[in-house]
């Protein structure tokens, strides 16, 4: 697993990125914060310079979530941090929460995603026009690195009957969810279900917006989470 991280602030952010990023896709809210805040960016699998898998099952939600507890323990150093994801990476969050092996944050951020990843509108196609379709969505999100095609597809088919929803409830984290009125990927009823889900979460809607809220909302966004990093009350670090 690869790591990038933007190192001249005080609150940590351990910030995971969507189906189709790597560690870049953060790069310009990580730069807009960094007078507030430390991010970890972490490549998960088949991304970046991390591991590839070899099947579907290689790339479950459980093996990102692995992937995430190995960036958390290698680089947190016991830190307390704030955990973030963008699109797929709030379902990759929301599976670490579920599973307690990890350093725990003691924040959320939640970008552009849901609950339920198999009813988003990120993919339609199988097979070969399934990394067709993944080629030309990897252009409209501008992304300007991008997880191998394989990777995603392979990823897409072992997500789709994720279903959070009834784990919402027992994350009282506070919880900052940003979302886009005009994200056609993950329409904003998701981010309403987020919402609704979790006891101690506000919604934060960008009128206008897209999914690609890291580079299209650099701006709105960086302001959200200064925002809430400036409300949440951070625990001394351990020594």
């Amino acid at each position: 697993m690869t790591n990038a991280s933007m190192k001249t602030g005080r609150t940590t952010v351990l910030a995971v990125h969507g189906i189709q990023g790597t560690s870049a896709a953060w790069m310009p809210v990580a730069k807009a914060c960094a007078t507030q805040a430390d991010f970890i960016l972490p490549d998960l699998r088949g991304r970046g310079d991390a591991k590839r898998g070899q099947c579907p099952q290689d790339y479950r939600l459980e093996a990102f979530s692995r992937d995430l507890s190995e960036a958390a323990k290698r680089h947190l150093d016991g830190k307390p941090f704030v955990l973030a994801g963008w699109s797929m990476g709030v379902s990759v969050a929301l599976e670490y929460l579920r599973r307690t092996d990890g350093p725990q944050p003691c924040g959320l951020i939640l970008l552009s995603g849901t609950p339920r990843p198999g009813l988003a509108s990120w993919f339609t196609q199988q097979g070969d026009r399934l990394l067709e379709e993944i080629a030309v969505r990897e252009k409209r999100l501008g992304l300007a690195t991008a997880a191998d095609h394989q990777a995603v597809a392979w990823t897409w088919e072992a997500i789709q009957e994720t279903d959070h929803c009834a784990d919402l409830r027992h994350i009282e984290l506070p919880t900052s969810i940003i979302h886009g009125s005009a994200d056609r990927d993950t329409p904003l009823e998701h981010a309403r279900w987020l919402s609704e889900g979790l006891p101690n979460a506000e919604l934060h809607v960008i009128e206008g917006a897209g999914h690609g809220l890291l580079t299209a909302n650099t701006a709105a966004v960086a302001q959200h989470i200064q925002a809430f990093i400036a409300r949440l009350h951070i625990p001394q670090e351990r020594t």
